[in-house]
């Protein structure tokens, strides 16, 4: 990709800044050293920093973001360097490359920037890695539904860390990860992108992932903030219709508690608009909530493409320099992936007045105090990467093939991730299998290397559309993996269907292929693409969570031929099962579990590995019945006025095991408490089976009567404890009353006095013990800084 860029410096290039400039001293702030750079720099060369650029796309690229084809070609090269460069856009990204050549590239490409403009800056890199470094070669992840699955924010933490040091040691600075938005329908094509359908947990997980991403030097980029997930009817790129209090209560706390608690660097503002206000031209959002009350210091970067959308799109802008006005004013502060709005018509906005060279230095003090920070400001800047020191850089032929971002060690951890967010959702004794003599493989995604790949994994995103380039990674499939967990068994395999075809020819041997197995395992589900080319990914919506093409047709078939069926989900969404809920021998839903997720499940079926992932979306009864998420009040559930029943098959938190565990002995400290007290409860946790295992204890609060209408119960706290057998446990938990807050009728965030149920639960469906308990005292407002938390311990 970055080819171009990387050709011989420009032997004219500007002469430097007098030697030792204030803005190159270390012993001053970065805010300092940028105030002293601003006032060295034209118009020009400011709003060169508020840019990214991204060069290959147009021809090499294909088509992996929104409308990409639809824009112009950027400015030509000679002419932008002179004035610097904001960022670059996926030089990993956007082509298959060697990492090495990659990184060699790009170093390349950062010497030619520098050189090019007077003040010797180089630009910002960054690259997508919402399922891992979305780079060729690079490990592939779980996505980020599976996270949630895990409920394990820890292993999460350790993911994103590796995942920044792989980006890091090529030169890569910001990854634009992760997806904070909750899912609110199902039909949603970015489903897989998210972490689930509830805001304490795709809070805590996300908060991690920021945490892990940060500690490798790498800024992490909140997105889209905020709710492109609560779009009308599940569409992508589609107005949002919620209310204030949807917005504040569901849609926010993610944001906000990775803002506090995980420190990142960057926001990315979302496509939509709600109630009319696009997000992108939005102040109250992204200035007057994100930096104003909540604090946050970092850059606020446009989702691609998404200034220029202000026309194209959303109709609030007449022309590109409005468009620039309205987002610059709202708070963006770099226009991506490409220079568009940002450049020559902002350019002549300032030069006559219209927009005001003080929201230029606003966002360029930004941009470059985060330069700063990063080093890109400092004489000595590196732009050959640690990773090719001491390599023959004169000779790019040798370098290939000797950067490893697949490494041993990072396979295992998308090996343990995928274990953890194995979900088996029921079992009539069947599993674990006991070393069948023969297997039955049917499914269209019984024999497909990348059926455990989302929409942002490299092979898929970008790779998809260079067919010629291998893989990169070594991705086995099912079939592949069962043949090594069960070494002494007969595994016949046929697909029946494919993944989005309404062809049933191959019903027939599928159907054979069953009838002469001991058991038989379905592997069904999606295939990840991009604006409409997959079943699943960003653009691919659908309208009923219907399994794709025929395959719950052939499911349904192979049920009738009364063998053991067990169905595999490999998929980016829940789907309806219909009378595999229960008439299946077992049920295993996986979301596109990596590259090491057909491992993960061979391991769970043949009981190597005891499954412990939870659900985190509700899988639904029937495909078209809304809500789909387990978050809702009273009056979305089922009544006798409406003929629907909206009742999931399986919800939020379920999933079991090859144990069983006693909870019992449930005790509460005291049963009133004020509204700025907390609440202490206690009990005791036992494995009753044979094996280890875990269980993810859940604490849901309800709320019987408030002032504003409440969701039946919420999440508000989870702790995965692990027991050998036999093992029990004391299980203390620490409630704040803070928990208990939501936003009251005049906008303010409260805690009211009156009664509660606190619900520790297996599942949002499972409540095993209940504590009522009291709230005395005043209503009392809250702002922010309130406890997030209940505190798990266990003796």
């Amino acid at each position: 990709m970055t080819a171009e860029l990387a050709a011989e410096t420009n032997p004219a290039a500007p002469t430097a800044p007098s030697s030792a400039p204030r803005w190159r001293d270390r012993t001053l702030t970065p805010a300092e050293r940028a105030d002293a750079l601003i006032a060295e720099m034209t118009l020009p060369e400011k709003l060169g920093q508020l840019v990214g650029l991204w060069v290959g796309a147009s021809d090499e690229g294909g088509d992996v973001a929104p409308h990409q084809h639809d824009m112009e070609e950027p400015p030509d090269l000679d002419d932008l360097l002179p004035n610097g460069l904001g960022q670059l856009t996926r030089p990993f990204g956007t082509v298959p490359v060697d990492p090495a050549l990659g990184a060699l590239s790009l170093a390349r490409s950062q010497q030619r920037i520098a050189a090019a403009n007077r003040f010797g800056i180089p630009a910002l890199a960054h690259e997508e890695c919402l399922a891992g470094f979305a780079a060729w070669g690079a490990t592939a992840y779980p996505v980020p539904l599976s996270w949630g699955a895990t409920f394990d924010p820890d292993l999460v933490r350790e993911m994103a860390a590796a995942i920044g040091r792989d980006m890091r040691s090529v030169g890569v600075h910001q990854g634009l990860a992760p997806v904070l938005d909750v899912v609110r329908d199902a039909r949603w094509g970015r489903v897989e992108e998210t972490i689930g359908e509830d805001p304490y947990l795709v809070g805590t997980v996300a908060t991690a992932y920021v945490q892990g991403l940060e500690s490798a030097g790498i800024v992490a980029t909140l997105k889209h903030f905020a709710g492109y997930s609560a779009s009308r009817a599940g569409r992508n790129l589609a107005p949002v219709g919620m209310g204030a209090r949807e917005r504040a209560d569901v849609i926010l706390p993610p944001f906000e508690m990775a803002v506090r608690e995980g420190r990142p660097r960057s926001v990315m503002h979302a496509y939509t608009d709600t109630d009319g206000v696009p997000s992108a031209a939005d102040g109250e959002l992204l200035t007057g909530l994100l930096r104003d009350t909540w604090g946050f210091d970092g850059t606020v970067v446009a989702d691609y493409f998404g200034i220029a959308f202000l026309k194209l799109l959303h109709g609030v802008a007449g022309d590109w320099a409005q468009a620039a006005a309205l987002a610059l004013d709202s708070g963006v502060d770099v226009e991506l992936p490409t220079v568009k709005t940002f450049g020559e018509p902002l350019l002549r906005a300032v030069q006559d007045g219209t927009v005001p060279e003080a929201l230029i230095d606003r966002a360029l003090r930004r941009v470059l105090t985060q330069k700063a920070e990063l080093g890109l400001l400092d004489e000595d800047w590196q732009a050959v990467p640690a990773v090719l020191a001491g390599r023959p850089l004169d000779d790019p032929r040798a370098l290939r093939g000797t950067v490893d971002l697949d490494r041993p060690e990072n396979r295992q951890l998308a090996r343990e991730i995928a274990e953890r967010a194995v979900v088996l959702l029921s079992n009539d004794g069947t599993l674990p299998l006991r070393a069948p003599r023969r297997i039955a493989l049917i499914g269209p995604n019984a024999d497909t290397p990348t059926s455990v790949l989302g929409c942002y994994a490299f092979p898929v995103h970008v790779g998809s559309q260079h067919p010629d380039t291998p893989v990169g990674i070594e991705l086995p499939t099912l079939r592949q993996a069962l043949a090594a967990e069960f070494p002494g068994s007969e595994i016949w395999t046929a697909a029946g269907s494919g993944i989005d075809t309404a062809d049933t020819s191959g019903f027939a041997e599928a159907l054979e292929t069953a009838r002469r197995a001991d058991v038989v395992i379905v592997a069904l589900g999606d295939r990840a693409g991009l604006f409409g080319r997959g079943t699943s990914g960003e653009g691919c919506d659908v309208e009923l969570l219907e399994l794709p093409g025929v395959q719950r047709q052939l499911l349904d078939a192979l049920l009738d031929t009364g063998k053991p069926v067990v169905p595999v989900l490999l998929a980016g969404r829940p789907y309806a099962l219909g009378r595999a809920v229960t008439e299946a021998a077992a049920l295993v839903q996986t979301f596109f579990p990596g590259e090491a997720g057909t491992e993960a499940v061979a391991a769970v079926l043949s009981g190597r590995v005891n499954p412990s992932g939870r659900l985190p979306v509700s899988i639904p009864a029937r495909p078209g019945v809304q809500p789909s998420t387990y978050l809702a009040a009273r009056l979305a559930g089922p009544s006798e006025v409406s003929s629907t029943d909206p009742t999931p098959a399986f919800g939020f938190g379920h999933g079991i095991g090859y144990t069983s565990f006693d909870w019992s002995g449930l005790g509460v400290e005291q049963a009133a408490t004020g509204t700025d007290g907390a609440f202490e409860l206690a009990f005791t946790l036992h494995n009753t089976g044979d094996r280890a295992g875990s269980e993810t204890v859940q604490l849901y609060l309800h709320d019987p009567v408030a002032s504003v209408v409440q969701p039946v119960q919420r999440l508000i706290g989870y702790r995965r404890i692990t027991l050998d057998a036999g093992e029990r446990t004391l299980v203390r938990v620490t409630v704040p009353a803070d928990l208990a807050s939501f936003t009251g009728r005049d906008g303010r965030r409260i805690v009211e006095p009156g009664d509660l149920e606190l619900r520790l639960a297996a599942s949002s469906s499972d409540p095993r013990l209940t504590a009522t308990v009291r709230l005395t005292g005043p209503v009392r407002t809250l702002d922010h800084t309130r406890r997030l938390h209940a505190d798990f311990r266990t003796a």
